[in-house]
């Protein structure tokens, strides 16, 4: 594991603790209660990848992703993924 996949590894761990403790602390479920499920699902996986050394390639080519695009969704698992992301970029004015 290189620097950054190590601190992406912590950074998903202490998520992971949060969202099990959010799931855990909640008396009936609700609309985030899937939400949460899934994501915690997405950190799983991720962390599986990081111990089996398969962090950073992508599900569909297996080429490895922009280290870029992981520092943002260490969770991300293919660059088709990320192509859904543009809708949420703010565009420039100019």
């Amino acid at each position: 594991m290189n620097a950054m996949q190590e601190e992406l590894f912590l950074e998903l761990r202490q998520t992971q603790k949060e969202i099990e403790n959010s799931l855990k602390n909640k008396q009936k479920p609700d609309w985030l209660t899937s939400i949460l499920k899934e994501e915690l699902a997405d950190i799983d996986a991720a962390l599986l990848k990081m111990k089996s050394g398969n962090f950073g390639l992508c599900e569909i080519s297996g080429e490895f992703l922009p280290d870029d695009l992981l520092k943002i969704i260490p969770t991300l698992k293919s660059i088709k993924d990320s192509d859904d992301l543009e809708i949420y970029y703010k565009k420039p004015l100019h």
